[in-house]
């Protein structure tokens, strides 16, 4: 009996092990204050790879800042909002850092091909509704040509930027944006066309002055030579007249929302305060 009992009691431990070790094979790997990674691609849009790489840029930049910064990839929303699907799935999972449980979560839905940024707690200072337009213009396109991973590269290392330059108080808005670099190549060409211009008229002035025996005249007959012709008859004739007139379009956008800056917020079903928007891709 005694034998027996032994051997029931090391079946059980072997089982209780095999248990134990089957699921810490399963096991996620946790963010720092919720029950899931910042990084759940459920609809299998990265490689192993690109996953690994990705998660270890929201780990590392989420830690730094203290700021969730996630990405969420689903097949379907199963009927829900967008905004509904991505606040629900930030405050139910445990995101966010301290009391205010700071964060920005990126969620891409396959069927419905909409993308959506929701924030919460210093989320919502960090990224404004002018900073998550800026944002969604440089990471949309590669999710449209299907290259996720630097699309979601870029969102992370974007609302990295984003949150370092709301530290310093003044917060990426509507007449405070990052200089991206159509805006620092124009500025370069429009500072290489002058300087060229200038030079330019260096350089003509130079070869006027250096016209001794030619001088400008006040009237055209002053350039014919004397005697090389002769006018019996001279008037001014007025051939025609042509005046544009166009209806002055006036500016009634004086109070539209595109010119404030901030965040507009909402509240989700847990009763959180988040903002956030999204689009199409």
């Amino acid at each position: 009996m005694r034998r027996l009992n032994k051997r029931l009691a090391g079946t059980f431990l072997a089982l209780l092990l095999a248990v134990c070790a089957v699921s810490a094979i399963f096991v996620l790997p946790a963010s720092a204050a919720g029950e899931l990674p910042r990084l759940v691609d459920a609809a299998d849009l990265l490689s192993d790879s690109e996953e690994e790489d990705l998660l270890y840029t929201l780990d590392e930049i989420s830690e730094r800042q203290q700021t969730d910064i996630v990405v969420v990839t689903v097949d379907s929303m199963e009927g829900e909002t967008a905004m509904v699907y991505a606040d629900d799935f930030y405050d139910y999972n445990g995101y966010g850092f301290g009391t205010g449980r700071d964060g920005i979560l990126l969620l891409i839905s396959m069927e419905e091909r909409e993308w959506y940024i929701s924030t919460r707690g210093y989320g919502i200072t960090a990224i404004t509704d002018a900073g998550r337009e800026y944002i969604s213009e440089l990471f949309v396109e590669d999710l449209s040509a299907g290259d996720y991973a630097a699309a979601f590269t870029n969102f992370a290392n974007l609302c990295d930027d984003f949150i370092t330059q709301a530290k310093t108080g003044e917060p990426y808005d509507v007449d405070n944006m990052p200089m991206d670099t159509a805006g620092f190549l124009v500025g370069n060409f429009m500072i290489s066309f002058g300087a060229a211009l200038i030079i330019s008229l260096i350089a003509t002035g130079i070869m006027r002055g250096k016209l001794k025996t030619v001088h400008s005249q006040s009237a055209a007959d002053n350039y014919i030579k004397q005697g090389s012709m002769q006018l019996t008859k001279t008037n001014d004739l007025f051939l025609y007249r042509h005046v544009d007139r166009r209806k002055r379009v006036e500016n009634n956008n004086s109070g539209s929302s595109g010119s404030s800056g901030g965040s507009k917020t909402h509240t989700s079903s847990s009763g959180a305060t988040h903002g956030g928007g999204g689009g199409k891709f």
